[in-house]
């Protein structure tokens, strides 16, 4: 292994995992609330579970961005939610100018509840609203209307939320593509300056994988795909990964996924990522997922991490995983910095890609192709070896 030249961006992901009812495609650590929200505890246990993850690290990164997840973590009171990052700021550096990203549903606001997170903190939203259509929305279990989504779309307008991301999803039971466009637009013309936007899949573990509901075939799934890549660049939203658009600024918290940065993930199953330049190594961590064993092990010790290393022969894959999402592609000195493996380790796979025309290698620029992007599963396992 190569030296790892620096110490990558360091981002925190807070995982909150409860939410009103649980969605039949949703494959998240996400458990229905069967009783009173543990607000308090929880936020104490994410507090003291920073603590344990922070507890000997000699030298870190400040934040570059915090995501608060779930679950639905609109859920919590803004005042929670204050306690919270005030917290983290406590323990940790943070830049400035920090990304503080809320997942929000439209479900679970009450007016007035925006402002509030943004006085708390919070300076970018990501709204889950998935569809704009009633029906399509009965059918994914959804617990808010078209209305109601309109509705907390225009308050974090009002609550001066200058970027905001709305969730939407393409491909849901019955829907054409006419449809499909339709829920677009409805996205577009509310002015979010960034939106997901995705297909939906049907995941292991979930209600619509063991009973699978009637989705389009794959001609009108990549109809839908082409023309609705197409309407959001007329109207100026920029691709610049998979599944993000953006007439602004992208997401600062996913880019560095996307880009191998480092992450510390704290709550109910959340993971990490940590690099230490001093023993080279990359750390994969993980939480236990289930809430109640996690606030009983963190408040009461010795918390519930297990953390384990990445193999030398397993980084190229893992970063590549991340950063052929981006259509902009990367450097190959970021995969040596980001993994401290030699760029030409890589030749043997990338050379098969250029070859299918899946990526394109510019020097020391790599970049998928649109051919690659649209076959991703099948560029990333060049990279399997």
């Amino acid at each position: 292994m190569n030296q790892i030249l620096t110490q990558p961006p360091q981002s925190l992901y807070v995982h909150i995992p409860w939410c009103i009812r649980k969605c039949p495609y949703c494959d998240f650590n996400s458990h229905e609330l069967q009783d009173t929200l543990p607000e308090n505890a929880y936020v104490d246990a994410l507090l003291l579970d920073l603590d344990l993850a922070l507890n000997g690290v000699l030298e870190t990164s400040p934040l570059v961005s915090i995501f608060i997840g779930g679950g639905t973590p609109s859920l919590f009171r803004p005042e929670s939610l204050e306690k919270l990052l005030d917290g983290i700021r406590a323990r940790i550096d943070c830049e400035k100018d920090m990304e503080v990203t809320l997942e929000a549903n439209p479900g679970t606001l009450e007016q007035g509840k925006f402002t509030e997170f943004r006085a708390a903190g919070i300076n970018r939203l990501s709204i889950g609203v998935q569809s704009f259509d009633d029906a399509s929305l009965q059918a994914l279990g959804r617990i808010h209307d078209r209305r109601q989504a309109i509705r907390a779309i225009e308050a974090a307008h009002d609550a001066g939320f200058e970027v905001f991301n709305l969730d939407l999803m393409f491909g849901l039971p019955g829907q054409n593509l006419p449809g499909a466009l339709a829920d677009l637009q409805h996205a577009i013309d509310l002015e979010p300056g960034h939106i997901s936007w995705y297909q939906l899949t049907l995941e292991p573990n979930t209600h619509f994988y063991q009973f699978p509901p009637r989705v389009p075939d794959e001609g009108i799934l990549w109809d839908m795909t082409v023309r609705g890549q197409e309407k959001l660049a007329e109207y100026g939203f920029m691709q610049y990964e998979v599944s993000a658009y953006t007439r602004e600024k992208r997401c600062r918290h996913n880019l560095n996924y996307w880009l191998f940065g480092d992450y510390i993930g704290i709550g109910a199953g959340a993971h990490g990522k940590r690099t230490d330049p001093s023993s080279q190594k990359v750390t994969r961590e993980r939480r236990c997922r289930h809430p109640r064993e996690y606030l009983n092990k963190t408040l009461q010790g010795p918390g519930c991490v297990q953390a384990e290393s990445i193999g030398e022969q397993d980084l190229p894959l893992e970063f590549m995983m991340n950063a052929l999402r981006l259509n902009q592609g990367f450097d190959l000195a970021l995969f040596e910095a980001r993994t401290g493996l030699p760029a030409d380790i890589l030749g043997p796979g990338l050379h098969k890609a250029t070859e299918t025309d899946l990526v394109e290698v510019d020097g020391d620029h790599v970049q998928p192709t649109a051919t690659g992007r649209r076959y991703l599963n099948n560029l990333v396992e060049y990279f399997l070896e």
